[in-house]
């Protein structure tokens, strides 16, 4: 396993993840959006660039991505592309708020081999959920799913996935999301809040405590065997000596990476700024020379220092966190993550000014969105 870690460290010929979003247009304007979306910029790539992105990861022997938004359906191209990735051989995992998932739409979905699917869900019922991801957007992703299940997703493609955004006001409703997904054949994704995007002023009101931290641990390890969590949560390890699966590295630019709907390739999906933009893929060379000479890419490929961290005897557990949740709260990247488990993130965090911590570099948010109100759980 240690081997395979740190080949993984130095980087692979091609991303084991690669996260695509299609569009920064979005229906909804949910308060911890990642990437600020809500309206379409008129830069972002077109359908034959798109195809053209597509045949190079073929080339590449990409062998799945990851399509979000915004809304990615919301392209009208959204099924043309999908198709010509899977016809290429290239799987697909897209994330949705369920909005254009009608019956028609669930059938075609069915149809199609290689494809799996994300509804994005925040709370198990409409109190917890809407007040993140707006009015309206529970109820619009449960009927998407009785949609799902009605086509007979299940039983063709494997269990779609409930994905869920885990926040101190739903850390609560875990075992009532298991259930949730138990009652519609389909399989049950945690991650992480990050303070990325909109997710930049919503993270100090939303992030879990650190006893709601230790809450998440333990259900894991109690019950996290038919659970997705990628790399969420591997900060949690330093407590104990079991480690939660999934991959216990950041793998920004290793075996990860973000193609944004203007062609822009950063490192990772949570850091979309200046400092972790590797180049675009309309530039000479394309995506492929992207990941193959960004300097950047380059530098994080080489072994890190542990910083602060380096007398931690949890470090190995948990390689000093998140990248993007220390960079978007201001704290040095070679520094504790913000929510350390040992204490030292909120210690860091206390000697941190807000107004001085980097912000995301766009907001495609709307015009005139409403202050989101915090929400009070009894």
């Amino acid at each position: 396993m240690t081997a395979l870690v740190d080949q993984l460290k130095g980087g692979l010929d091609a991303p084991i993840c690669l996260t695509w979003e299609l569009t920064y247009a979005c229906n909804l304007e949910c308060v911890h959006c990642l990437s600020s979306s809500g309206r379409r910029d008129p830069r972002e790539l077109t359908t034959d660039e798109a195809k053209a992105v597509l045949d190079e990861l073929h080339r590449l022997q990409v062998f799945y991505i990851n399509i979000g938004g915004g809304e990615p359906m919301i392209r009208r191209d959204f099924f043309e592309l999908v198709e010509y990735s899977i016809g290429l051989g290239i799987g697909v995992k897209f994330s949705t708020n369920g909005a254009f998932i009608d019956a028609d739409k669930a059938r075609r979905l069915t149809a199609l081999d290689y494809l799996d699917i994300q509804i994005s869900l925040d709370g198990t019922d409409a109190v917890t959920n809407d007040a993140v991801r707006g009015p309206g957007s529970y109820d619009t992703a449960i009927r998407a799913m009785g949609h799902l299940r009605d086509a007979g997703f299940v039983e063709r493609n494997g269990p779609f996935k409930i994905s869920v955004v885990v926040t101190r006001h739903n850390v609560d409703q875990l075992d009532e999301f298991q259930a949730l997904a138990d009652q519609y054949g389909a399989q049950l994704r945690i991650t992480r809040l990050r303070p990325s995007g909109r997710g930049a002023d919503a993270w100090h009101d939303l992030h879990p405590t650190d006893a709601q931290q230790r809450q998440i641990y333990q259900w894991l390890l109690a019950k996290g065997d038919r659970v997705l969590t990628g790399d969420s949560f591997f900060h949690l390890n330093a407590l104990g000596d079991e480690n939660l699966p999934g991959l216990n590295l950041c793998g920004a630019g290793r075996v990860v990476c973000l193609i944004d709907p203007v062609g822009d390739v950063y490192a990772c999906p949570f850091v979309i700024h200046d400092e972790f933009h590797a180049g675009n893929v309309r530039d000479d060379g394309g995506f492929a020379h992207i990941w193959r000479h960004s300097e950047l890419f380059h530098d994080l490929r080489q072994p890190q220092s542990a910083g602060a961290c380096a007398s931690c005897g949890s470090y190995d557990a948990c390689q000093g966190g998140c990248m993007a949740a220390k960079f978007f709260t201001g704290l040095p990247l070679d520094g504790p993550d913000p929510e350390c488990v040992g204490g030292e993130g909120e210690a860091a965090l206390a000697a941190v000014d807000r107004a001085d911590a980097p912000r995301p570099m766009a907001d495609h948010s709307k015009p005139a969105r409403p202050v989101p109100v915090a929400l009070v759980r009894k």
